[in-house]
């Protein structure tokens, strides 16, 4: 083949597929030549961003499903499930252990973001990291932010719905999140059973319904005493496709206090369209239709609850809510990119 005819003798001499290709590399540009013979390639370097992934700490080995977790497991299962990097934050386990507002909590918050921002250099691109705070703590809150972001340089912040008997817009929590604002952190909000709602009703898992109350009464913690509007450089992640929130978005505008009206001046839609949302263990058609109503596709974002959930568990629902191939590349990587961008490729 003759490089000065610009490799097009393959074409004129009825080469083979091999010298045609080389032919084609002659005078097309690589982008062109993936689009022809690299498709599936190209997909799965550009897999989805997991927002939704949990992580055996080292605080608390033993918790829960994340005792099977290992990176290399991990990785492997997000090999043959199309996702690019994950997210991690802990369980629900740890969290008891970091909040109790004592030296041993500052130090066990310590260790378990010092270890998930040991996996984010050990396996770049692959894993990201949400990092804890000892959050009933708020002069340890604010050095662990600091130190987080500074030195370790986490992804975002890992904060829980409630703190047992407090949800997350309690006045003693504002400064914790004017820092965060002032940052403009991502927060992932991960939900949990609160005190009061603990085995309501004997043989009812808590997971069955208080895990996506709590979420709710997060968001409208936040909401109602002003930290959504006050704090409007944050970026939240709701869980789960916003849990009960979707469905109750009107009656919650209707139902906020007349003395909370001023700390909404946007309203209450306003704020709620403005959080982002994970679709772990929640995409099934149902909760998509009523998000989806409530949120642009640019608000919506993978995230798989896994180890706790199979990856199958989400992905295998998506077609029953027969969105466009550009929704699904919306909410599979690009929504997440702009969070992230580190992760753009």
């Amino acid at each position: 083949m003759n490089p000065a005819d610009g490799g097009l003798a393959a074409f004129k001499y009825g080469a083979s597929r091999r010298e045609i290709l080389k032919g084609l590399a002659a005078v097309l540009p690589a982008s062109a030549l993936l689009a022809q013979n690299g498709k599936k390639q190209a997909t799965a370097k550009r897999g989805r961003i997991d927002v939704h992934q949990h992580l055996q700490s080292p605080v608390n080995p033993g918790a829960g499903q994340a005792a099977r977790w290992s990176p290399e497991k991990a990785i492997d299962e997000m090999e043959k499930n199309g996702v690019a990097t994950g997210v991690l934050s802990p369980v629900n386990q740890v969290r008891e252990l970091m909040w109790d507002g004592s030296e041993k909590a500052r130090g066990l918050v310590r260790q378990n973001n010092e270890f998930g921002a040991k996996l984010m250099r050990d396996y770049p691109g692959r894993f990201g990291f949400f990092a804890s705070i000892p959050f009933l703590d708020r002069e340890g809150s604010l050095k662990e932010i600091e130190y987080a972001f500074d030195t370790l340089k986490v992804d975002g912040i890992c904060l829980w719905t409630d703190t047992g008997d407090k949800w997350l817009g309690n006045a003693m929590f504002a400064p914790i999140f004017d820092e965060l604002n002032r940052r403009k952190a991502v927060i992932f909000l991960h939900p949990n059973t609160p005190g009061c709602c603990h085995n309501l009703d004997p043989g009812v898992p808590d997971s069955m319904n208080e895990y996506d109350f709590d979420v709710t009464r997060g968001v409208t913690s936040l909401l109602v005493n002003g930290t959504l509007s006050r704090c409007a450089d944050i970026k939240f992640i709701v869980p789960h496709s916003g849990a009960t929130v979707p469905m109750l978005a009107g009656r919650i505008k209707d139902r906020v206090p007349k003395e909370a009206a001023s700390r909404i001046p946007n309203g209450t839609y306003y704020e709620l369209r403005k959080l982002y949302y994970d679709t772990a263990h929640a995409s099934f058609p149902f909760p998509m239709a009523a998000l989806l109503k409530l949120v642009p596709i640019t608000q919506v974002m993978f995230g798989s609850d896994y180890p706790i959930e199979r990856f199958e568990v989400t992905i295998d629902e998506f077609p029953a809510s027969n969105l466009s191939p550009e929704a699904m590349r919306a909410i599979d990587r690009e929504n997440a990119e702009r969070l992230f961008p580190r992760f753009k490729s």
